[in-house]
């Protein structure tokens, strides 16, 4: 499928915004309301498919992590959602998008110039798609953190309203800049715990205290005999590799540095492999090939580096959207290498969509053709305890995440199209999404007790977590 470019070089952004505008008249912006589900859904059928490629002895914590609660079901199925909104009205305007934009996707990490950020941070998903996805994802999450908390249904509808009308009118901001303006756009640290509030606040402190040597202390040791910094055992969760994996390790370290700029490879070549272990992580990623590395530097100072298992985006299995349909865009299309094509979309898609990237972003490709992204394990990052929030912190929190969500879609040049859609403040499409998310949010609830209710009948493994 080959989709239209709306600004082509050459052209301004004026003439895209009308055609955004001309798009109504095919698809209204009050549309985007109805819900629409794929004939024959079976959510179920879907999570049984991606269990199938990933790690059998972790399934079982996978659907323990996704079982607690309705959020963390729908953090785990992403792939479900993708398969729905693909049945649904699309206006034809394709961009960057993250794929998986929902509140707990944004978070706190450390800029190259040592700026504790906050951003999106997660880009397994990320490709080219339709731009109002990620805008459903959001609202919907917001929906279900909200609906947790009690919040009555009229104010969740004001805060999603809210929320899209933010993303409109920063996202008309951002592209009648100046391209180079809304490039270097960020928020740091200060901005977002300048509202005051407790969670806020307690977010950055935590992130200001998470490093590697932190990390060391809870994860690490030194070994007995040899003194060489090694990583502790916590099956399933932390297991450290053979000697034949961590020989494998070292070898993909050593691929992973020619693909970093010049400066941060000749920096790393300072460091050995001391250790490496298989690590879980998240809750859509529990499962997948995922391990830490640990490092030591000329000082003894460590680093820990985090590789993890790129595979094909949702956009591509569940919606059928490939990158090579926008040739030019992200350059992991069919006129590029195929073997690295998965990590290499994620590790370009993170560099679109954030303002600052982590400084070891990398990428390698096993001998047997598995993908991996590499980036720091633990470097100032931090994410808001959503559970802990409250409503009003919940509400400030995401008008703030739909802002970098605008400001992430506005590198793509027909971002411009969308906001010509949109209009300057959302019209009639807030209220749209405001009743999409409701609706859906009660679909999700729905497909959590029926998941549920599978894993009790014993359709699923389940595998219990010691608490921390």
């Amino acid at each position: 499928m080959q989709v239209q470019r709306f600004l082509t070089p050459g052209s301004d952004t004026e003439t895209a915004l009308e055609a955004g505008r001309d798009i109504r008249t095919v698809l209204r912006r009050g549309e985007h309301g109805e819900l629409a589900l794929p004939p024959h859904r079976d959510p179920i059928a879907v999570i049984e498919k991606t269990h199938s490629t990933r790690i059998a002895d972790l399934i079982g914590v996978r659907v323990a992590r996704m079982t607690q609660s309705v959020y963390a079901y729908f953090r785990g199925t992403v792939d479900v959602m993708t398969g729905d909104l693909a049945a649904g009205p699309r206006t034809g305007v394709h961009i960057v998008i993250d794929a998986d934009a929902h509140l707990g996707n944004f978070g706190l990490y450390a800029s190259p110039e040592r700026r504790i950020v906050f951003d999106l941070n997660d880009f397994d998903e990320a490709g080219v798609g339709p731009w109002e996805w990620d805008i459903k994802r959001l609202a919907t999450s917001l929906a279900l953190v909200q609906r947790s908390k009690g919040v009555p249904t009229e104010i969740i509808n004001d805060d999603i309203v809210a929320l899209v009308t933010t993303y409109a009118t920063y996202l008309r901001t951002l592209v009648e800049a100046r391209a180079t303006d809304r490039y270097f756009a960020s928020v740091d640290a200060g901005w977002f715990s300048s509202g005051g509030t407790r969670v806020l606040n307690k977010t950055v402190e935590k992130a200001r205290q998470r490093t590697s040597e932190q990390a060391l202390d809870r994860i690490g040791m030194r070994h007995e005999e040899s003194g060489r910094l090694v990583l502790k055992a916590d099956p399933p969760l932390l297991i450290p590799r053979s000697e034949k994996g961590l020989a494998n390790a070292a070898r993909r370290f050593e691929d992973y540095r020619y693909t970093l700029l010049t400066d941060r490879a000749l920096l790393l070549s300072q460091y050995r492999v001391n250790d490496a272990a298989r690590r879980v992580v998240g809750v859509s990623s529990v499962g997948t090939h995922c391990s830490i590395v640990l490092l030591q530097g000329p000082n003894g100072e460590p680093l820990i580096l985090q590789s993890k298992e790129a595979l094909p985006s949702v956009l591509e299995t569940q919606a059928g959207i490939t990158q090579a349909d926008m040739p030019g865009v992200i350059t992991c299309g069919a006129d590029t290498d195929q073997r690295d094509r998965y990590c290499r979309r994620v590790t370009e898609g993170q560099r679109v969509l954030q303002a600052t990237s982590d400084p070891f972003l990398g990428r390698t490709v096993d001998p047997d053709g598995r993908n991996h992204y590499w980036r720091q394990f633990r470097d100032h990052k931090g994410s808001v305890d959503l559970g802990k929030a409250t409503p009003h912190e919940v509400r400030m929190y995401s008008a703030l995440c739909a802002q970098l969500l605008a400001r992430a879609h506005a590198q793509s040049p027909d971002a411009a199209a969308a906001s010509g859609y949109l209009g300057g403040s959302g019209g009639g499409f807030t209220h749209a999404i405001a009743a999409w998310a409701a609706a859906y949010a009660d679909v999700i609830e729905g497909d959590f007790r029926v998941f549920t209710e599978a894993v009790n009948d014993g359709q699923f493994p389940l595998t219990e977590e010691n608490p921390a």
